[in-house]
């Protein structure tokens, strides 16, 4: 019984012994699954990581690719704009000073309009030979400026003397013309060399009056990126003196346009040709002479059948001659003087459309405040007042018949059109 009693007990704890063997291996291979778990979890995270990085990559390679593309972008505009550049530099020094030559060299065109001409094309050929070039190297350089403050101050000084200087210039070329036409005899008694040095003067002074203030800040001449170049910078006019400066370019340009329009309606007005007076003949001894005569009675007189002295009938002929080949020579010098004239207009019409959108865009920065200027807009604002430049030895040489053919004149054998003979009529027999 006793040794029963004890096989009992010792099965009974081999039985719990075994229950909490189980029992371990139950939470043992539970925390092994939970392990298992924890790393499929972890596998699910750098699944995860993997998907986030294939994106990124995707989106740096996409905005790589957009660089290139930007960057060739920029690189054909900034090669265009060097080409564009280049090109207006050689047409404008090329042209004005073919125009400074041909008035300097042919005594025929040493004349008042002339000489302004001369100092129009001098001066855009000082513009497109010293400013442009900076405006060259700033394209390349990437839209900065590389040389000191003071440097940049003086080419926005000259870029602002010179456009003030075109526009005083066409504004007195404006008042000539008109004096031209309408006053004609105080014109070509008033107006000599002298005459014109002076206005010359005065129109120079006047420029570098409006332009040198901002050299002491009155204003600012600053490097604007937008535009590649040292200039004026227009603010809000609360800011800038910038309002004072616009307001007188724009009043020259209009005044200017207001000068030629009452020259055209003067022409207008004196369009109609007056009647003809007819004056009676004058006879003594019936050999009539003077305006009215008709030269019959001269040729009786020379036949044989006139009585007396000799009538005053051929010399009366010939100062009638003489007086109508003044006329004629003063019609044909009021013919000329149009010509002129319309050559200057187009010269001023052509400034007017070529700056105009560019002042528009500095009245827009003046009296809007915190705008943004449409960078496309204002670039093709500022390369046309770049153009401005070489226009006027093309006005010139296409509206000028007498500069024309100085310049044919002047040009080698082989450069020159061959003219054309006139054909003689013939009759068959």
């Amino acid at each position: 019984m006793v040794r029963g009693e004890g096989l009992r007990k010792n099965g009974a704890m081999q039985n719990e012994q075994r229950r909490k063997g189980s029992q371990e291996e139950g939470h043992v291979c539970a925390g092994r699954s939970r392990e298992l778990g924890g790393r499929g979890g972890l596998g699910g995270e750098g699944r995860e990581s993997g998907d986030d990085s294939s994106n990124l990559l995707a989106a740096m390679s996409g905005e790589v690719a957009e660089g290139r593309v930007g960057g060739l972008s920029s690189a054909v505009s900034t090669y265009a704009k060097l080409v564009l550049l280049g090109l207006i530099i050689c047409v404008s020094v090329a042209g004005n000073l073919a125009v400074s030559l041909l008035v300097l060299r042919d005594h025929a065109f040493h004349k008042a309009p002339y000489y302004f001409l001369l100092d129009l094309c001098l001066a855009d050929t000082i513009r497109s030979a010293i400013c442009f070039p900076f405006v060259l190297v700033s394209i390349k350089s990437g839209s900065a400026w590389t040389y000191s403050v003071l440097s940049c101050k003086v080419v926005a000084f000259m870029a602002v003397l010179f456009c003030f200087h075109a526009a005083f210039m066409l504004f007195c070329i404006s008042v000539t013309r008109y004096m031209a036409i309408a006053h004609h005899r105080f014109y070509s008694k008033r107006m000599t060399f002298w005459t014109s040095v002076a206005v010359v003067c005065m129109v120079w002074t006047l420029s570098v009056a409006m332009a040198f203030p901002p050299v002491f800040d009155v204003g600012t001449y600053k490097f604007i990126r937008e535009e590649d170049q040292c200039i004026f910078e227009h603010r809000y006019f609360k800011a800038n003196d910038t309002l004072g400066f616009m307001l007188m370019l724009a009043v020259l340009i209009l005044a200017t346009h207001v000068v030629y329009i009452k020259l055209l309606l003067f022409e207008y007005k004196h369009r109609k040709m007056k009647p003809v007076q007819m004056v009676p003949a004058i006879s003594q001894n019936w050999t009539f002479h003077g305006p009215g005569a008709t030269g019959q009675a001269a040729a009786n007189w020379i036949a044989g059948f006139g009585r007396g002295p000799m009538p005053p009938t051929l010399l009366g002929i010939r100062q009638n001659l003489h007086n109508q080949n003044r006329r004629l020579l003063g019609m044909e010098e009021f013919k000329a003087e149009k010509t002129l004239g319309r050559m200057f207009y187009i010269i001023t019409l052509f400034f007017l459309v070529l700056w105009s959108p560019y002042i528009v865009a500095c009245y827009w920065r003046v009296f809007v405040k915190a705008c943004t200027i449409p960078y496309r807009y204002l670039s093709t604002t500022v390369w046309m007042s770049f153009a401005q430049a070489g226009v006027n030895p093309i006005i010139c040489f296409l509206l000028n018949k007498e500069l024309k053919k100085g310049l044919l004149a002047h040009l080698p054998a082989c450069c020159r059109t061959k003219e054309k003979l006139p054909r003689e009529p013939y009759h068959i027999m």
